[in-house]
């Protein structure tokens, strides 16, 4: 028979146990519930921006939203910046590009679609479409420019934004989910504007436009004279084919460069609109909520909508009454032989082959040795290991399930710190996965999540 006794720690833990699940009680009732389902119905809803630091799960949380508001009727095209194509493959894909593909099984009367950003590929349809065509060839062939377009510093977030302002002038699709790009700041999506109109209202692309704005021999004067000292330096540390190549770009690009600007200040308030809404996505883990915390404030600093926080990769348990202090005590009990008392009816059987007992064996058969012992299985050491392993086994099962109610506890602590900063923010939570999304049947799940609001595992 296996029971506990009380003590001192056990109440104290216990006391400590509840006290601490009402303060979460309390936290929990400040935080409303982010309805997902509601959100992705409402035809009014046009855009979602799912935003957050790297590694969080934005890319599946994006698919997942997608998937599911294609099966409850909307005709949605999920953009992702995620490098890593975890997307196609989940979405049985081969591979995503800058074209919109229709993702197949998806079970209802919606469509989707899905999408991979290709920066340079973005840049080269703008240069195409608001130049001519000896124009446009120059400015492809430049050197400078294919630099540019290939990685210059947050050009990714600007075609990112470039990429979401096409789609909605196409009006194809009633829903666009956005993945923002992994980039050390979560901020960056929303500088990108104000970036590329600072880098183009920069004294140096000013003074390497003045020519092209004077024009003709007058023009090449100005350069010759008026630049002679700055190209001189430039050129020394630069070189001066990288120089010309600048110069060569500025002055093809001078008649976009008011396009280029007024795009993006036009998708910057398109953020802005009552049909979008930001979801940002967060882990519940300190460094993760705090730069969430942040990215709220942000938002609201410039009013725009957030829909709610997405918490990923929340952990649980089945056994969540039985605290990591009772655990604990009770695995320390099992290895030291105290919670199993042995009484008369639960005393182990002894071995026929103990000292001390003769054991039933049958008579030996015809023509065989009577002093010949017979081979026997070692039934001792099955039986003490039998025993032993039982016991270990469920200490460190208990072990286990205290360091996961430990991991449960600190992560809630991480969400109710956030909670209490921000009761106005509705959260979603997400239970973490055994494994990676790798299928449409994963991304149902995880939308099952979303809806649910809360992890159930």
């Amino acid at each position: 028979m296996t029971r506990t006794q009380p003590t001192a720690r056990s109440s104290a833990a216990t006391a400590r146990s509840s006290a601490a699940s009402a303060r979460s009680s309390a936290l929990d009732a400040t935080a409303a519930p982010l309805e997902i389902d509601p959100l992705l119905d409402d035809p009014d809803t046009r855009i979602i921006v799912c935003c957050g630091s790297g590694g969080v799960g934005k890319t599946t949380t994006a698919a997942a939203l997608g998937v599911r508001a294609a099966e409850r009727g909307r005709k949605v095209v999920v953009l992702t910046i995620d490098p890593a194509r975890r997307l196609a493959q989940s979405m049985g894909i081969d591979s995503l590009d800058n074209t919109p593909r229709q993702v197949k099984g998806v079970e209802g009367p919606g469509e989707l679609h899905a999408m991979m950003l290709d920066m340079k590929r973005t840049f080269d349809e703008i240069v195409e479409a608001h130049a001519d065509r000896d124009r446009a060839r120059a400015i492809l062939d430049n050197p400078f420019y294919q630099s540019l377009s290939a990685g210059f510093a947050g050009t990714q977030e600007y075609m990112a934004m470039e990429k979401l302002g096409q789609l909605r002038a196409r009006d194809s699709w009633d829903l666009i989910i956005v993945d923002t790009p992994p980039s050390r700041s979560a901020l960056d999506f929303l500088d990108a504007p104000k970036r590329l109109g600072s880098f183009l209202d920069g004294k140096f692309i000013r003074l390497l436009m003045a020519p092209a704005k004077v024009g003709g021999r007058a023009g090449m004067k100005f350069l010759n004279v008026g630049m002679s000292m700055m190209t001189g330096t430039i050129g020394k540390v630069l070189g001066g084919q990288f120089l010309g190549d600048v110069q060569m770009f500025v002055t093809a690009m001078d008649s976009m460069f008011g396009g280029l600007r007024t795009r993006a200040e036009a998708t910057y308030r398109l953020l802005q609109a009552p049909g979008t809404a930001f979801l940002v996505v967060a882990a519940p883990e300190r460094d993760a909520l705090r730069e969430a915390a942040y990215f709220v404030r942000r938002l609201a600093a410039e009013e725009m909508p957030l829909a709610g926080l997405v918490l990923n990769r929340v952990h649980g348990s089945g056994a969540a009454r039985l605290s990591a202090e009772r655990a604990l005590a009770a695995a320390e009990n099992l290895e030291e032989g105290g919670i199993v008392d042995q009484e008369p009816g639960n005393a182990p059987v002894e071995s026929p082959d103990t000292p001390g007992t003769e054991p039933d064996r049958e008579p030996p058969a015809s023509g065989s040795s009577p002093t010949a012992p017979a081979p026997q299985a070692d039934s001792v050491t099955p039986s003490v290991t039998s025993v032993t392993s039982v016991e270990q086994l469920t200490a460190g099962l208990l072990r286990l399930h205290a360091e996961r109610m430990q991991v449960l506890a600190r992560e809630r602590r991480t969400r109710d710190r956030f909670t209490a900063l921000h009761p106005e923010v509705a959260v979603a939570e997400v239970a973490a996965l055994p494994g990676d999304v790798h299928d449409l049947a994963g991304l149902r799940a995880i939308g099952d999540h979303l809806a649910a609001g809360r992890s159930t595992t």
